[in-house]
Protein backbone atom coordinates (compact mmCIF):
# COMPACT_ATOMS: atom_id res chain seq x y z
CA UNK A 1 0.00 0.00 0.00
CA UNK A 2 1.40 3.25 -1.02
CA UNK A 3 2.07 6.54 1.69
CA UNK A 4 1.60 9.93 1.40
CA UNK A 5 3.32 12.29 3.63
CA UNK A 6 1.25 15.52 3.70
CA UNK A 7 2.33 19.16 5.70
CA UNK A 8 -0.06 21.48 6.43
CA UNK A 9 -2.21 18.48 7.61
CA UNK A 10 -4.26 19.51 10.53
CA UNK A 11 -6.47 22.08 9.18
CA UNK A 12 -8.23 23.03 5.93
CA UNK A 13 -6.90 21.88 2.48
CA UNK A 14 -4.23 19.91 4.01
CA UNK A 15 -6.83 18.03 6.50
CA UNK A 16 -8.91 17.25 3.03
CA UNK A 17 -6.10 16.09 1.33
CA UNK A 18 -5.35 13.64 3.90
CA UNK A 19 -8.73 12.16 4.21
CA UNK A 20 -8.88 11.95 0.10
CA UNK A 21 -5.70 10.31 -0.33
CA UNK A 22 -6.69 7.72 2.98
CA UNK A 23 -9.94 7.09 1.45
CA UNK A 24 -8.08 6.43 -1.85
CA UNK A 25 -6.02 3.26 0.49
CA UNK A 26 -2.68 5.48 1.25
CA UNK A 27 -1.26 5.41 4.62
CA UNK A 28 -1.08 8.85 5.63
CA UNK A 29 2.24 11.05 7.30
CA UNK A 30 0.98 14.66 8.43
CA UNK A 31 3.28 17.15 9.80
CA UNK A 32 2.09 20.53 11.11
CA UNK A 33 2.89 23.08 14.20
CA UNK A 34 -0.74 21.81 15.53
CA UNK A 35 -0.84 19.13 17.57
CA UNK A 36 -3.96 18.60 19.30
CA UNK A 37 -5.65 19.36 15.38
CA UNK A 38 -3.15 17.11 13.68
CA UNK A 39 -3.46 14.04 16.28
CA UNK A 40 -7.28 14.73 15.44
CA UNK A 41 -6.71 14.23 11.47
CA UNK A 42 -4.71 10.98 12.15
CA UNK A 43 -7.16 9.48 14.03
CA UNK A 44 -9.91 10.54 11.24
CA UNK A 45 -7.57 8.77 9.16
CA UNK A 46 -7.21 5.59 10.97
CA UNK A 47 -11.34 5.40 10.88
CA UNK A 48 -10.69 4.92 7.22
CA UNK A 49 -9.26 1.83 7.75
CA UNK A 50 -5.36 2.97 7.20
CA UNK A 51 -2.51 3.54 9.17
CA UNK A 52 -1.27 7.39 10.23
CA UNK A 53 1.55 8.75 11.55
CA UNK A 54 1.56 12.49 13.09
CA UNK A 55 4.63 14.72 13.64
CA UNK A 56 4.91 17.69 15.34
CA UNK A 57 7.39 20.16 12.61
CA UNK A 58 7.98 23.56 11.45
CA UNK A 59 8.82 22.79 7.63
CA UNK A 60 11.19 25.48 7.61
CA UNK A 61 13.66 24.31 9.67
CA UNK A 62 15.80 21.72 8.29
CA UNK A 63 16.22 19.57 10.81
CA UNK A 64 12.93 19.01 11.73
CA UNK A 65 11.62 18.55 7.69
CA UNK A 66 13.97 15.57 6.93
CA UNK A 67 13.27 14.15 10.89
CA UNK A 68 9.53 14.16 9.71
CA UNK A 69 10.65 11.90 6.62
CA UNK A 70 12.56 9.85 8.58
CA UNK A 71 9.98 9.42 11.09
CA UNK A 72 7.11 8.81 8.45
CA UNK A 73 9.95 6.17 6.73
CA UNK A 74 9.81 3.92 10.06
CA UNK A 75 6.16 4.29 11.01
CA UNK A 76 4.90 3.71 8.01
CA UNK A 77 8.12 1.71 5.75
CA UNK A 78 7.99 4.43 2.63
CA UNK A 79 7.38 7.20 1.37
CA UNK A 80 5.59 7.50 -2.27
CA UNK A 81 3.51 10.52 -2.55
CA UNK A 82 4.74 14.16 -0.83
CA UNK A 83 2.28 17.14 -0.82
CA UNK A 84 3.78 20.24 0.20
CA UNK A 85 0.65 22.10 1.57
CA UNK A 86 1.64 24.15 4.65
CA UNK A 87 1.56 27.40 4.45
CA UNK A 88 1.44 31.13 6.04
CA UNK A 89 0.39 34.75 5.28
CA UNK A 90 1.81 37.71 6.75
CA UNK A 91 -0.62 40.31 4.39
CA UNK A 92 -0.65 43.96 5.19
CA UNK A 93 0.74 46.99 3.20
CA UNK A 94 3.62 46.77 1.16
CA UNK A 95 5.39 49.75 2.78
CA UNK A 96 5.07 48.48 6.39
CA UNK A 97 6.10 45.17 5.34
CA UNK A 98 8.33 44.03 8.09
CA UNK A 99 11.36 41.85 6.95
CA UNK A 100 11.25 39.16 9.56
CA UNK A 101 7.44 38.61 8.59
CA UNK A 102 8.65 38.41 4.50
CA UNK A 103 11.12 35.87 5.66
CA UNK A 104 9.02 33.93 7.87
CA UNK A 105 6.51 33.09 4.62
CA UNK A 106 9.33 32.58 2.61
CA UNK A 107 10.55 29.86 4.83
CA UNK A 108 7.56 27.52 5.66
CA UNK A 109 5.56 28.32 1.87
CA UNK A 110 9.17 27.88 -0.15
CA UNK A 111 12.14 26.99 1.97
CA UNK A 112 9.48 24.02 3.53
CA UNK A 113 8.61 22.91 0.45
CA UNK A 114 11.94 22.42 -0.76
CA UNK A 115 13.28 21.16 2.31
CA UNK A 116 10.57 18.64 2.54
CA UNK A 117 10.86 18.06 -1.13
CA UNK A 118 14.96 16.84 -0.56
CA UNK A 119 14.51 14.62 1.95
CA UNK A 120 11.63 12.90 0.45
CA UNK A 121 13.19 12.64 -2.98
CA UNK A 122 16.34 11.18 -1.18
CA UNK A 123 13.87 8.25 -0.50
CA UNK A 124 11.62 8.10 -4.09
CA UNK A 125 15.14 8.36 -5.79
CA UNK A 126 17.04 5.52 -4.05
CA UNK A 127 13.67 3.12 -3.78
CA UNK A 128 11.84 2.91 -6.68
CA UNK A 129 10.37 6.41 -7.54
CA UNK A 130 7.46 8.76 -6.45
CA UNK A 131 5.60 12.16 -6.97
CA UNK A 132 5.68 15.66 -5.20
CA UNK A 133 2.34 17.68 -5.54
CA UNK A 134 3.24 21.30 -4.36
CA UNK A 135 0.00 23.87 -3.42
CA UNK A 136 0.93 27.29 -4.91
CA UNK A 137 -1.76 29.80 -5.21
CA UNK A 138 -3.61 31.03 -8.13
CA UNK A 139 -1.42 34.69 -6.16
CA UNK A 140 1.56 33.39 -8.04
CA UNK A 141 -0.01 34.78 -11.75
CA UNK A 142 -2.49 37.54 -10.30
CA UNK A 143 -3.03 39.72 -6.71
CA UNK A 144 -4.73 41.86 -4.66
CA UNK A 145 -2.72 44.63 -2.53
CA UNK A 146 -0.60 43.61 0.79
CA UNK A 147 0.00 40.45 -0.35
CA UNK A 148 3.78 41.06 -1.40
CA UNK A 149 4.83 37.83 0.96
CA UNK A 150 2.48 35.17 0.33
CA UNK A 151 2.59 36.14 -3.15
CA UNK A 152 6.28 35.97 -4.03
CA UNK A 153 6.19 32.25 -1.90
CA UNK A 154 3.52 30.59 -4.11
CA UNK A 155 5.72 32.22 -7.59
CA UNK A 156 9.08 30.27 -6.15
CA UNK A 157 6.81 27.08 -5.72
CA UNK A 158 5.44 27.35 -9.04
CA UNK A 159 9.01 27.86 -10.31
CA UNK A 160 10.32 25.34 -7.81
CA UNK A 161 7.93 22.99 -9.40
CA UNK A 162 9.16 23.01 -13.09
CA UNK A 163 12.81 23.06 -12.05
CA UNK A 164 12.85 19.68 -9.70
CA UNK A 165 10.99 18.20 -12.30
CA UNK A 166 13.83 18.63 -14.55
CA UNK A 167 16.28 17.59 -11.67
CA UNK A 168 14.65 14.51 -10.16
CA UNK A 169 13.79 13.10 -13.86
CA UNK A 170 13.11 10.02 -14.78
CA UNK A 171 12.38 9.10 -10.94
CA UNK A 172 10.38 11.20 -9.24
CA UNK A 173 7.41 13.70 -11.14
CA UNK A 174 6.63 17.04 -9.73
CA UNK A 175 3.44 19.04 -10.08
CA UNK A 176 1.77 21.76 -8.50
CA UNK A 177 -1.95 22.60 -8.06
CA UNK A 178 -2.99 26.17 -8.01
CA UNK A 179 -5.85 26.71 -5.37
CA UNK A 180 -8.20 30.00 -6.00
CA UNK A 181 -10.77 30.97 -3.77
CA UNK A 182 -11.25 27.97 -1.17
CA UNK A 183 -13.48 27.99 1.57
CA UNK A 184 -11.35 26.28 4.60
CA UNK A 185 -13.54 27.55 7.58
CA UNK A 186 -15.72 25.33 9.93
CA UNK A 187 -18.15 27.88 9.59
CA UNK A 188 -18.28 29.38 6.42
CA UNK A 189 -19.37 33.11 5.66
CA UNK A 190 -19.24 33.18 1.91
CA UNK A 191 -22.25 34.88 0.79
CA UNK A 192 -24.26 34.13 -2.85
CA UNK A 193 -22.53 36.78 -4.45
CA UNK A 194 -19.44 34.96 -3.52
CA UNK A 195 -20.71 31.82 -5.31
CA UNK A 196 -22.35 33.49 -8.09
CA UNK A 197 -18.87 35.05 -9.48
CA UNK A 198 -17.33 32.14 -9.85
CA UNK A 199 -17.85 30.66 -13.51
CA UNK A 200 -18.74 27.22 -11.84
CA UNK A 201 -21.19 28.62 -9.35
CA UNK A 202 -19.57 28.23 -6.26
CA UNK A 203 -16.65 29.09 -3.98
CA UNK A 204 -13.79 26.18 -3.93
CA UNK A 205 -13.31 23.14 -1.26
CA UNK A 206 -10.47 21.50 0.73
CA UNK A 207 -11.92 18.41 -1.50
CA UNK A 208 -11.50 20.18 -4.93
CA UNK A 209 -7.82 20.74 -4.48
CA UNK A 210 -7.57 16.98 -2.81
CA UNK A 211 -8.95 15.54 -6.03
CA UNK A 212 -6.34 17.29 -7.98
CA UNK A 213 -3.81 16.38 -5.60
CA UNK A 214 -4.54 12.99 -5.86
CA UNK A 215 -5.09 12.82 -9.95
CA UNK A 216 -1.54 14.57 -9.91
CA UNK A 217 -0.05 11.53 -7.25
CA UNK A 218 -1.33 8.95 -10.10
CA UNK A 219 -0.49 10.83 -13.25
CA UNK A 220 2.09 9.25 -14.99
CA UNK A 221 2.62 10.96 -17.83
CA UNK A 222 2.43 14.38 -16.53
CA UNK A 223 5.52 16.31 -14.66
CA UNK A 224 6.53 19.86 -14.17
CA UNK A 225 3.35 21.48 -14.57
CA UNK A 226 0.78 23.69 -12.78
CA UNK A 227 -2.94 22.88 -12.74
CA UNK A 228 -5.65 25.75 -11.47
CA UNK A 229 -8.02 25.15 -9.50
CA UNK A 230 -10.19 28.07 -8.96
CA UNK A 231 -13.74 27.74 -10.67
CA UNK A 232 -12.47 29.30 -13.57
CA UNK A 233 -11.82 32.81 -11.83
CA UNK A 234 -8.48 33.15 -13.52
CA UNK A 235 -9.76 33.30 -17.39
CA UNK A 236 -13.06 35.37 -16.04
CA UNK A 237 -12.70 38.92 -17.81
CA UNK A 238 -14.54 41.01 -15.61
CA UNK A 239 -15.18 44.93 -16.21
CA UNK A 240 -16.93 47.44 -14.10
CA UNK A 241 -20.96 47.83 -14.79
Amino acid sequence: MSVLAVTGGAHGIGRGIALRFARAGYHVSIADPDEAAGEATARDVRALGVQAAFVRADVSRADEAQGWIAATIDALGSVDVLVNNAGIAKNGPFLELAPEDFDAVIGVNLRGTMLCSQAAARWMVAHGGGAIVNVASTRAFMSEPGTEAYSASKGGIVALTHAMAMSLAPHVRVNCVCPGWIETRVAPVTSERDHAQHPVGRVGTPEDVAGACLYLAGAGFVTGQRLIVDGGMTVKMIYEE
